[in-house]
This record gives structure tokens, sequence and C-alpha cells, in this order.
């Protein structure tokens, strides 16, 4: 009899735990954070959460501690006038702003260094200064860093010449001090060549792609491969071959552990066919040879499962790749999201893909890898949208691969998000906790959004876990804005009455 109590008393200690492990709590809405306000989530440092926001030219950064309770909020003034944009960069124990800004003719790149308090840290640092032409573009710097942010890139690129783009790429430690200054020339000897997805390794390697098109409106149909290795400005180009196939939502990712590079994108058999499989490639970085490169057709099963709304040719068409996550026995993990918009400006995947910066009449293009995995109605395109568009997304594609490319499993995670008057609350994101991958989303149930949990094990099993608890009405989420700032926490914006507030989510 005493056993018998003993195992229900560990039963409902563990069942206690579990329910304390999972909650949701909500900063208080701050009424001069208004729908319009432009955020971005820090993340923890130095024991508190940081979230810069701007509204027109007033910037600030907000603190607040573990319990989402708003310690101080720190107003910027030493930010000039008609900031060009903003990136952060966040260690541990502090983090760096960067941020452009014209003065007369000259853009400067510059650096401010925050504490935990969300207070500058010393003078702001000018990274890098350019002087341009009435008719440039004024966005002209990409930061980018290494997964493990020991060095920071700020990447340059100079389009004036249609044959020949300058690259200029300024590589920096943690403690800003400059290691190496480059300058290359990248011959565009064809019509419609574009550079695409830059990406910084651990080892300060610089990788990236040239692509051709047949015009603007077709796919890739020639894909070559530049590594610039850290002190050595002799670059290393590989021609992929495609075997004629047509490729448009090309992704690189550094794989640090194992020193190679993962390429993928979608493919087609036609220029602009109907999606038939995946494209993967592994660039080893040591010998400047692809160790790996496949045509991964899907299959019926693939397609059914997959299709959603759509018909069994046209099922893959809406997807687009949002995650590549390497694993330690050197495979990979690969997430795609369906989305598209419909209406009377609607984008459908031709002419959303293919209208690209280089088109623009500017002298600069800034590349941004922080929107490079986004949505199709965030990045450069020649469609004209309006506010009479209804956006969608839907179902989620996870595939895990080996070392050598080939397939382990597939998985559809099947949600169905729409929304007429803005794409916020719509999509998703992902909590990695290691033992399981999350997938954080809105799902409507009873005319009420609710925040919905699904997770897969490394093995594909796919988890649908309870709904979260503390899901307070009236708090909208955003969870695609969100960002993870612990093994098993998130930051995830949302709205309450008009005004914008942030939730600390625990798995």
């Amino acid at each position: 009899m005493r056993i018998n109590r003993y195992i229900l008393f560990l039963l409902g200690t563990f069942l206690s735990l579990a329910g304390i492990a999972q909650q949701v709590i909500y900063s208080e809405p701050d009424r001069s954070d208004v729908r319009q306000t432009n955020f971005e989530i820090l993340g923890k440092v130095g024991g508190n959460i940081l979230i810069y926001k701007n509204l027109r030219d007033v910037h600030y950064m907000s603190v607040y501690d573990a319990n989402m309770v708003q310690l101080d909020k720190v107003k910027y003034n030493f930010m000039p006038d008609r900031v060009i944009n903003t990136d952060f960069l966040s260690y541990p124990d502090f983090s760096y702003m960067f941020y452009q800004y014209q003065k007369k003719n000259i853009v400067y790149c510059m650096a401010a260094k925050i504490n935990g308090s969300g207070k500058k840290m010393g003078d702001p640092i000018v990274l890098d200064t350019t002087t341009i032409n009435f008719w440039s573009s004024n966005k002209l710097y990409s930061v980018i860093s290494s997964e493990d942010r020991q060095l920071i890139n700020v990447v340059k690129i100079n389009t004036k010449n249609d044959e020949n783009h300058i690259v200029t790429s300024a590589i920096f430690n943690k403690e800003l001090v400059l290691q190496e200054r480059v300058v290359l020339s990248v011959n565009m000897p064809d019509r419609n060549d574009y550079l695409t997805e830059f990406q910084l390794d651990n080892r300060g390697n610089l990788v990236f792609a040239r692509t051709v098109q047949g015009g603007q409106e077709d796919r890739i149909q020639k894909l070559f491969l530049y590594v610039k290795p850290f002190g050595n400005n002799l670059v290393r180009i590989t021609n992929v071959d495609l075997n004629e196939s047509y490729l448009d939502d090309l992704r690189i990712k550094p794989d640090n552990t194992t020193n190679r590079y993962i390429i993928s994108s979608f493919y087609t058999k036609g220029k602009q066919g109907n999606i038939d499989g995946l494209f993967v490639a592994v660039l080893n970085n040591n010998s400047s040879t692809l160790t790996t490169k496949t045509l991964l057709k899907f299959d019926d099963n693939l397609r059914s499962d997959a299709k959603g709304e759509n018909s069994f040719k046209t099922a893959l068409n809406d997807y687009f790749i949002k995650n590549i996550i390497p694993k330690k026995d050197g495979g990979f993990l690969l997430a795609a999201e369906a989305f598209f918009t419909t209406g009377r400006g609607g984008l459908n995947r031709n002419n959303y893909m293919y209208g690209s910066p280089f088109l623009r009449p500017s002298d600069f293009y800034m590349f941004s890898p922080y929107s490079s995995y986004g949505y199709p109605w965030w990045r450069f395109n020649n469609s004209n949208t309006n506010q009479l568009n209804r956006y969608h997304a839907q179902n989620i594609l996870v595939m895990s691969f080996d070392s050598t490319g080939h397939t382990d499993w597939s998985n559809i995670l099947n949600k169905n998000q729409w929304d007429d008057d803005s794409d916020a609350s719509i999509g998703y994101q992902l909590v990695n906790t290691g033992d399981q991958l999350h997938f954080l989303f809105n799902m409507q149930e009873k005319r009420t959004q609710l925040l919905s949990d699904q997770s897969i094990k490394p093995d594909g099993q796919l988890l649908r876990n309870p709904t979260l608890k503390n899901l307070d009405k009236g708090y909208d989420f955003m969870p695609r804005y969100g960002k993870q700032v612990g093994l098993r926490q998130i930051i995830i914006p949302c709205m309450y009455r008009n005004f914008l507030c942030f939730a600390r989510v625990e798995l």
C-alpha cells in the first residue's frame, strides 16, 4: 500500500513539474509601442532581455527581466537622423548595433556596443565609409557573422559595371579589430548574371554564388560557387553542372563541423515548369570539390502529403526553403514552407523569385542575410502588391539527409494560415531544443488563434504537443518574428489592443 502511495506521489510530482515547465509570461503593453513600431529582439544580454524599438526617427532599447517586467527604456540620442537600416549581433554580456546613415554624399557604416542594461558602451565606431552620387542607392553594407560569432564581415557590392562587380569584404574579430580587408573583382559575363547568398564560416572563409538565368523570368540554368579563403586573395571557383535542370530558391549553409558548404534549391526540368524535386550539393572546402551532388525527385507519396490545396502536379510549387541545420554526423536537416498571396496584386513563384535587386538602376547592392530565409513578399520583386492581397502560409516540409546527401526521412506538418490585413501572424518560428525541433505557429480554433507547438524527433516522428498554457485572450502572437533565447525559451512579439508587447514562452 505504501508503494502504491509513493508511486502516486511521484506521478503527481512529475505532472506538476510538467505543468510548470510549459508556461507563457507576458510583458505589459507599452502605449507608446503602437502597431507601426519597428523592433528587433536581441535576446539575453547580461541577464536581461533586450528589445530594440524604433518609430520614425526615435530609437530606444527596452530592458526586461526574466519575468518580462520592463526595467528601463533607454533612448538612443546618439543615433543620427535618417538611419538607413540597423542590424544586431548579441553575445552573453554585450551586443553590437550596426547601423548605416547618409550625411551629404557619404554613407557611414557604424557599430555601437550595448551592455546588458541597454546603455551604449563608449563611442560608436566607424567601420567604413563610401562616397556615392545622387542616383546611387544608399543601402550599401551587409553585416554578416560566422556561426560562432567570433568573426564579423562587412560586405559592400558595387554593381555599377554590369560585366564586373566589385565586392569589398572587411572581416573584424569579436572586438571589432580589422583582421582582413580585400577587394574582389567578380566577372559577370552573361547578361543575366546575379550574385546570391553570401555566407561566412567560422574560419573566416567567404562563400557566395554567381547564378546565370536565361532571362528575368527564367530560373537558374548555371551555377558557380565562389570561396575566398581567409588570408588568401586567390578566389576558388567551382562550376556546378546542373544536369539540364533549373534552380530557383538557392541556399548556402556552412557546415563548420566538417568544413563543408551545403547548397540546396528546388529544381524543375523546364525554365518555368512545376517543381520536380530538390537539388542538393556539398562542397568540400579543403579540396574545393563537390563531394555530393544529387537531384532528388519528389515521389507520389510526398506530393500527396505536401500538396495542401494545390493539385498533384503543382504540389511543391509554393514551397520555399526556410531552414538548413547541419548535423554532427555530416548530414543536415531542411525545412521548407508553402506560402503565397492571392488577390488583385497576388504573387506567384515566377514573378517574385526573379525580380533581382540587380535590375534596379543602382550602383550598389546590399545583400540582407537576415531576410534571405524570409517570405516572398519581403523579397525584392517587380510585382505591384497592395492591401487587397490575402497572405497564405501553409504546410511545412521537413527532410533529413545523411552525409552523402541521401534522404533519411521526410515528414509534413499540416497547417493552413491566412490573413487579409497583415502577414504578421502567419508563418512559423523554429526552436531547436537539441532533442527535438519545435515549430511554433498560430492555428485557428473556434474563431480564436492559438499558439500551436508541433515538433519533430531525430527519427522523423511528428509530435503534436498540447496547446500551450496561459494563452490569455486578446493576445495575437507573431511567432515568425520570435527569437530563441535559451534551450527551451523563446521571446515572441504579440499585439494586445493594437499595442506591441512580448511573451516569454517556455517549452
